[in-house]
């Protein structure tokens, strides 16, 4: 079988990887080993042994433990840009979509804990929060465009970046402080601090 194949024909008792995509299914077993702990604890040869393969065929995908956790942080980009999706389908959007995103924000950051610190320790740079000019799903490009629909329509740039990082400041202190413990993680909370108020 040649060594970029992505798809393995795998025959093991008690395993639970058998055929199919191995790429994703170590994906998959990635992110639930740091679901259970922080990803700095990952293993690759704890995911090989889960998944059910030799350590060899996890290298073919993942050379190293960084190129796997930049895979996640993929992954976790994603599922964050599906949660804005989800909070503000039923909204009018405008100012109810940014605050519906912001506080989805701050539930997916406790909801992933570990996925989350990675995500953020990986990226994003200031400049994630640039306007979506791609046509690619960006969860922080969607934030930045879904604020541009509530700012007047001649604020001059300098002035849209600043309210983009406040609005993220805002978002993400929340987050963090919730995850390490220093503010109740109560949704009461979240509704409050994230109101058109920190606009």
């Amino acid at each position: 079988m040649p060594t970029d194949d992505n798809s393995v024909n795998i025959e093991t008792q008690g395993n639970r990887y058998h055929h199919g995509d191995l790429r994703a299914a170590l994906i998959e077993e990635g992110l639930a080993q740091i679901s259970k702990r922080p990803a700095e604890k990952l293993s690759l040869r704890e995911i090989s042994r889960k998944v059910g393969v030799s350590a060899t065929a996890v290298y073919r995908h993942f050379p190293n433990k960084a190129a796997l956790l930049g895979a996640l942080c993929q992954v976790g980009s994603e599922k964050l840009s599906d949660t804005f999706a989800r909070a503000t389908e039923e909204t009018g959007g405008g100012m109810d979509a940014f605050e519906a995103m912001g506080r989805a924000y701050v539930r997916f950051a406790l909801a992933n804990p570990s996925l989350f610190r990675l995500m953020m320790s990986k990226a994003p740079q200031a400049n994630a929060l640039e306007t979506n000019q791609d046509g690619q799903t960006n969860g922080f490009a969607m934030l930045a465009d879904t604020l541009q629909d509530v700012l007047p329509p001649d604020a001059p740039p300098e002035l849209q970046m600043v309210k983009r990082l406040q609005a993220w400041s805002i978002v993400h202190g929340l987050a963090m402080l919730m995850l390490d413990g220093q503010v109740p993680a109560e949704e009461k909370i979240i509704a409050s601090v994230i109101s058109r108020s920190f606009l």
